[in-house]
């Protein structure tokens, strides 16, 4: 063995052969029980930092883990490339966003092998290939097939300067969630996917290992909430509509609605608008749409509305109702109304003071005296000025008031959901093409199977202003109707990224398959994932949206399960100087001058080391320059002759009961994934083993069975030294191909154990106990402890407290 240790050079040897072995390719014929390990795939940026890293290392040691325990492991890879950051770049460096993102993605692979994981290269997939976005666009037709795909002109959320739309997810706080320009409103025809329709499947997570914060947000996006839905009489000349009706969650309030408001987008607002009204009417309705929906909901924004003119009459007393508008009610939600009870209603409440309208009492509080509220009553009470209902509990009387409205044919009993259907359309070039064709004589007509995919011209002229070249471009918009042979007109939006990577996972499973998006017998084999890695900010994004795509494929035949990561884990985040990292805050850290400086394995190392993996941590050279020390400890370890002429047997009991402890906390540490303590465990490891040899006589038999298994445990952590030293122990080839270590619980126990004592609670001594102390012993030699005696006179024990193995608590008066 060589004396230093090279890690640049060990690891391209390794790497190489790996490679060229195809060590890490899985294949469906094993006999082993199959993992299906997988990392969200990264976005095709052009470069990798240490936080992807910080993403992938953690979960490939977890997969050579699995891998080392029986498992047969598939650990695919591949690039999420559509989306408008390469058509910015093509608009900005004058290049293709074709060459600019395959350029990238050979960047990027470069750099990802360079990890060291156990990526089967075999099954990488690039979703801007014809050969996958074919199957994107067989599964948009699918979807249509099935209802679930529809087209409708629809206010939708627009970024000026990405000059696109955005889905309602890709709106935070108010901006483009990409480049943080603030968004606009506009109504436009686009293509939408039905996700509303899998509401209630998409709030249940049983049976699923996931975090109870990605669950919790994806409960309250789908925003269930039981109510009834009202009807208020309308007699307006200029509207054949008699009636309006609204959603809402307190029906036992109904008697005390003073006005009601609609969204500024209501289809009603501009029949029943009277003429003196109308002016205001349209200023708002202008001011309205430069606000975001975010910004109409904030509870910081002070909520303001115009008069319509119109009444409704409230049906249960008869009530004339002022109908007002304002935007903080969206379209979007419920029917696109409220009904306004101030008394009862926080924003109502200010609402009605601002404006001057009546403040009707109808939840009476303890021991109210009629007088007017001074705050909105949210609680529970007792119903007054309700009619028949006087002097019911109000939780009583919500179903007692839903029954009544549906006596009369006034309301019923409704469900309600803030959940709205996916938009999927993008006026951008560099996505999949939305396969479907406007024929004036037959309509939208969906393109054959067979004439996909519909490819991506590449003769496109991108503009300054941000539109799609695909509308200019003649070739490509003018084609023929596949039902009447006549002129047609191509869609030329193309889809949501999330689209493609919302199967991504199904097309590992067989990438190189032609006759479908995966073969059915591979896929019923490594679906669903085991372990799905990334991060947490995908929670109502890709997240939702692939557990919507699988449950639809499930309704339509073509696989038979409705969820597709079985646990899920969030990683944390890596920062530098306290901020995370961004090109913006130029604190990025890369990789590759890492790997060129100490290696793979030290960066692997200390990633694992940082901190736990769901909280992340501080990027620290100083931190990377020990690892590599410590790695290179290690090195020395193995590679100094060791050789006792003579054994100690209570040394090699120590090294036994050591290792078997050892042995035993990593593997429980790392099927809780906390890395940290692995490394950590390692560490101490290296050190007993390096004290050991250096005072102890260890037979050159138990000292090769030692370092086996040290390099064993190591491996996941830092596969390409392990594999040298496994190699140069003589060992067979491939450390990554064997068993991982037991132990035995017997073996394991300490010999000794430090027994803490304390008198009420406070330390009074220390004691070296045999490890097998009983709870009699234990309590007997604390009280007659030599330091312990002078803290009990005069006072009685009035009881001891045993904790096996640990302490003896002496309570005194």
């Amino acid at each position: 063995m060589a004396e230093k240790y090279n890690p640049q050079e060990t690891e391209k040897k390794w790497q190489d052969k790996w490679a060229a072995d195809r060590l890490y390719h899985a294949s469906e014929d094993s006999p082993k029980p199959k993992w299906y390990s997988l990392t969200m795939f990264p976005y095709t940026s052009g470069n990798l930092h240490i936080g992807h890293w910080y993403a992938e290392v953690p979960a490939d040691c977890f997969a050579r883990y699995k891998r080392l325990r029986g498992f047969n492991v598939m650990r695919p890879v591949g690039f999420d490339s559509f989306g408008l950051p390469a058509e910015n770049a093509a608009i900005k460096h004058n290049i293709h966003p074709r060459i600019w993102t395959l350029n990238n993605v050979e960047n990027m692979r470069r750099q990802l092998k360079t990890i060291g994981a156990m990526f089967d290269w075999d099954r990488e997939v690039i979703t801007c290939l014809p050969e996958y976005y074919k199957w994107t666009q067989w599964f948009f037709l699918k979807l249509y097939e099935a209802g679930l795909a529809y087209r409708a002109k629809a206010p939708v959320n627009w970024c000026p300067s990405c000059q696109a739309v955005l889905a309602n997810e890709q709106v935070v706080d108010g901006t483009c969630w990409r480049c943080e320009t603030p968004t606009t409103r506009r109504d436009l025809e686009q293509w939408f996917f039905r996700i509303t329709n899998y509401a209630d499947e998409l709030k249940d997570h049983e049976g699923l290992d996931w975090p109870e914060k990605i669950t919790a947000m994806q409960r309250n996006w789908v925003g269930k909430s039981y109510g009834a839905e009202v009807s208020f009489a309308l007699d307006c000349p200029t509207a054949f509509e008699k009636e309006i009706k609204v959603f809402t969650t307190r029906p036992d309030t109904i008697y005390g609605v003073t006005f009601m408001v609609l969204a500024p987008e209501h289809p009603l607002v501009e029949k029943i608008t009277t003429p003196e009204n109308k002016a205001a009417v349209d200023a708002y309705i202008k001011k309205s749409r430069t606000c975001t929906e975010i910004e109409r909901l904030s509870t910081e924004r002070e909520k303001d509305g115009v008069f319509t003119g119109t009444y409704v009459t409230n049906r249960v007393n008869g009530q004339k109702v002022p109908v007002w508008i304002g935007d903080y009610v969206l379209q979007s939600y419920g029917t696109g109304a409220v009904m306004g009870v101030p008394a009862h209603d926080e924003r109502d409440f200010v609402f009605a003071q601002k404006y001057h309208l009546p403040v009707i009492t109808v939840i009476a509080p303890s021991a109210y005296d009629g007088k007017p509220l001074e705050v909105a009553y949210i609680n529970e009470g007792v119903m007054l000025n309700s009619g028949p209902f006087n002097g019911m509990p109000n939780t009583e009387g919500k179903e007692k008031v839903c029954d009544y409205l549906a006596e009369h044919g006034w309301g019923k009993k409704t469900v309600n959901y803030k959940l709205r259907d996916w938009l999927i359309s993008r006026q951008r070039y560099w996505g999949a093409p939305i396969p479907m064709v406007y024929c004036e004589k037959c309509g939208i007509v969906p393109v054959p199977e067979k004439d996909l995919p519909v490819l991506l011209p590449e003769d496109v002229e991108f503009r300054s202003g941000g539109e799609s070249p695909l509308k200019y471009n003649e070739g490509f918009v003018n084609t023929i109707c596949p039902v009447c042979g006549g002129k047609a007109k191509r869609e030329t939006d193309t889809m949501d990224t999330f689209m493609c990577s919302s199967w991504y996972f199904l097309r590992y499973t067989s990438p190189g398959y032609d006759k479908g998006p995966f073969d059915p017998v591979k896929l019923k084999y490594w679906m669903p994932v085991d372990l799905y890695t990334g991060g947490a900010e995908h929670a109502v994004m890709h997240l939702f949206y692939s557990r919507f795509f699988t449950k639809a494929l499930r309704d339509m035949g073509i696989i038979d399960f409705g969820e597709p990561f079985k646990k899920l884990f969030n990683q944390g985040i890596i920062v530098s100087n306290h901020q995370k990292m961004s090109k913006s805050k130029g604190n990025v850290v890369t990789p590759d001058n890492l790997v060129a400086e100490v290696g793979t394995d030290a960066v692997r190392a200390y990633l694992m080391f940082v901190g736990p993996w769901d909280q992340g941590g501080e990027w620290n050279d100083s931190g990377l320059s020990g690892m590599s020390r410590w790695l290179n400890r290690v090195w020395n370890l193995f590679t100094e002759e060791y050789a006792p002429q003579t054994a100690s047997a209570e040394a090699e009991r120590e090294l036994e009961r050591t290792l078997h402890q050892t042995t035993k906390k990593i593997t429980m540490d790392i099927e809780r994934l906390r890395f940290n303590t692995v490394v950590a465990a390692l560490m101490e490891l290296s050190n007993s083993l390096a004290k050991l040899k250096e005072t102890a006589a260890i037979s050159a038999e138990n000292w090769q069975n030692t370092l086996q298994t040290f390099a064993l445990m190591l491996a996941p952590v830092a596969p390409h030294i392990a594999e040298e030293l496994w190699a140069n122990l003589g060992m067979e080839y491939s450390i990554h191909n064997q068993n991982w270590p037991t132990w035995d619980e017997e073996l394991a126990k300490d010999e000794v154990i430090t027994l803490i004592i304390q008198v009420n609670g406070k330390l009074r001594e220390r004691l070296e106990m045999p490890a097998g102390i009983s709870e009699a012993e234990a309590k007997e030699t604390a009280l007659n402890s030599e330091r312990v005696k002078p803290h009990l006179l005069g006072k009685t024990p009035v009881t001891v407290i045993y904790v096996p193995g640990k302490l003896v608590n002496i309570v005194v008066k």
